[in-house]
């Protein structure tokens, strides 16, 4: 329930001012009993097989696993001294797994939950019960089915260009050199090529509402507290916030799906599938508000760094621009070949502008991008094990309980027994940033062999097992093109500090911010210099020079 859902159920019974008052003192009482509880539980005997408690379960104690994830997480292994351990978030068991048996058995397990874990334990995501939440199992099945369709090699066929024209427009507006923070811009674009992707075209082609939209999911992140995930009925500034956010959000959607179901005008999107297909307003709905924060905010984080990566690596620009040329002169053959654009370099023909490098990369087929790109997928894959900061979180659910949840059998993961309505956790860290299995594991290195290790689930970027990340094929496209577009379009892509000055070294990806791992506030920029044609005063008279520093 919403905390201004008491406001209008004590209007209906009494006065004005009695409303207003029931309103903040019953949730508050409630609050009190919940934490009286807490305090006065009794301890119990557990089971030899059931995984070690961290001590302490107040607020105090568990604050650390919302702002600091990574940290907690670790220090609870350090306290624990086991390879799995719980922990309470109130009256509520997590338990938090590690090493390569527990590994696959949560890879592996039917059981267990996705949708309902993270429901819990994120809490950054839009919440509206029967729209985004609370759905039931054929709607969640529905939803999951349109997203494959939405990513058929026919439909992504035809977003190929739209994709690398939003991006390239997008780009237009950074200037021709500049300094951008990457992780504010590159998330704007891929906010951007994400709406055109999963929701409306009219929404799309309008930048002043991407812009609101963009803004509006950024306040449910920075609003996303311990209160508002742990006792969401609770009234509050945060939770207003959320639930005003939440509420303008879905209006922008649900407005343009009348909009568009009142003209009779169909368009070539993904929204129109499903109003084709007869689905119910609120599947359309939802389905565009729940996937436009789950996929920017991952594929932007994921962006983000690899353009940082490539910016402190000239090397490994260098060769994923060579990879591009290799496509265009097989694919694309009215496009510069790879001896042309360095012939440009000496005084001859210069190299293709923007617009046109993102023409000339829509010729080039959807069956060479998921194909051909062996550089470009080492670096996705790299760039996913060393600066996406997943924990995957789970419920276990058993599927067919003997009479109730409390009667069915506990769940078995690394020798170690979850109850029933237990939340499982696993820290992608544990494998990513393992030195037991990766040789330096902070370091980014495409190159690296153990990227082939044959151990089970010895890499986990966009999920495994039974949970894999359901918009991958999406995804990938969405960061080969861009980063396309990047190595390319800019002759100059260089990390820089707030100063302007090469950086020595890149900052090491923050895995304690959950939602984005970005390094500390002005800690890395991007200096950007685009290619000749764009540079020379023949190109567009916009603004040639920008700067994103804060």
């Amino acid at each position: 329930m919403y905390p201004l859902g008491f406001l209008p159920f004590f209007y209906s019974l009494v006065p004005e001012q009695g409303a207003v008052a029931a309103a903040l003192v019953i949730p508050a009482l409630v609050l009190a009993l919940w934490f009286y509880a807490i305090a006065t539980r009794s301890s119990s005997d557990h089971a030899d097989d059931a995984p070690v408690h961290l001590p302490g379960s107040s607020l105090s104690h568990i604050l650390p696993f919302f702002h600091r994830r990574f940290d907690f997480i670790n220090q609870g292994f350090q306290l624990a001294g086991q390879a799995i351990y719980q922990f309470s978030l109130l009256r509520t068991p997590v338990i938090v797994l590690s090493g390569e048996s527990a590994r696959r058995d949560f890879f592996q397990a039917k059981d267990l939950d996705l949708n309902a874990g993270f429901k819990f334990l994120s809490g950054a995501i839009p919440m509206m019960p029967g729209v985004t939440s609370n759905l039931e199992a054929r709607r969640i099945a529905l939803i999951h089915k349109r997203l494959a369709s939405a990513q058929t090699t026919d439909r992504l066929a035809r977003l190929l260009p739209q994709i690398l024209e939003d991006s390239r427009r997008t780009m237009d507006t950074w200037g021709f050199s500049g300094t951008l923070d990457p992780f504010e811009r590159i998330s704007e674009l891929i906010f951007q090529t994400t709406v055109r992707c999963l929701a409306f075209t009219e929404l799309a082609d309008d930048p002043v509402k991407v812009r609101r939209l963009k803004e509006l999911y950024d306040t449910l992140d920075t609003a996303t507290t311990p209160t508002t995930v742990l006792l969401p009925w609770l009234p509050g500034p945060t939770a207003v916030r959320r639930l005003l956010a939440t509420k303008r959000i879905y209006d922008i959607i649900s407005t343009t799906l009348d909009e568009r179901t009142q003209s009779g005008m169909a368009r070539d999107d993904t929204p129109q599938m499903l109003i084709d297909a007869g689905d119910e307003r609120m599947i359309i709905i939802g389905f565009i508000m729940g996937l436009l924060v789950a996929g920017a905010r991952s594929t932007g984080t994921t962006a983000s760094w690899l353009i940082t990566f490539l910016s402190g690596h000239p090397q490994w620009k260098e060769k994923a621009a060579e990879e591009v040329r290799r496509l265009i002169a097989e694919h694309a053959s009215h496009a510069p070949s790879s001896t042309e654009k360095h012939a440009a370099t000496e005084g001859q023909d210069p190299p293709a502008s923007l617009s046109q490098l993102s023409s000339t990369l829509s010729a080039i087929p959807l069956s060479a991008w998921d194909t051909q790109t062996p550089t470009l997928d080492a670096l996705i894959r790299e760039t996913l094990r060393v600066a996406e900061p997943h924990v995957a979180m789970r419920q276990y659910v058993p599927q067919n309980p003997s009479a109730d949840e409390k009667g069915a059998a506990p769940l078995y993961l690394g020798g170690k027994a979850v109850p029933p309505g237990a939340f499982v956790m696993y820290p992608f860290s544990d494998v990513h940033l393992s030195s037991e299995v990766y040789k330096d594991p902070w370091r980014w290195d495409p190159a690296r062999t153990e990227m082939n290790l044959k151990a089970p689930y010895a890499y986990v970027g966009m999920g495994a097992g039974s949970t894999v990340c359901l918009g991958k094929r999406l995804a990938t496209l969405e960061l080969k093109l861009i980063t396309a577009l990047f190595v390319l379009g800019y002759d100059e892509l260089r990390a820089v500090d707030s100063k302007g000055a090469p950086l020595a070294e890149l900052p090491r990806p923050n895995w304690n911010d959950i939602l984005t791992c970005k390094p500390p506030a002005g800690s890395c920029y991007v200096r950007f210099g685009r290619t000749a044609a764009d540079a020379s005063p023949s190109g567009p008279p916009s603004s040639r020079t920008s700067s994103s520093l804060a």
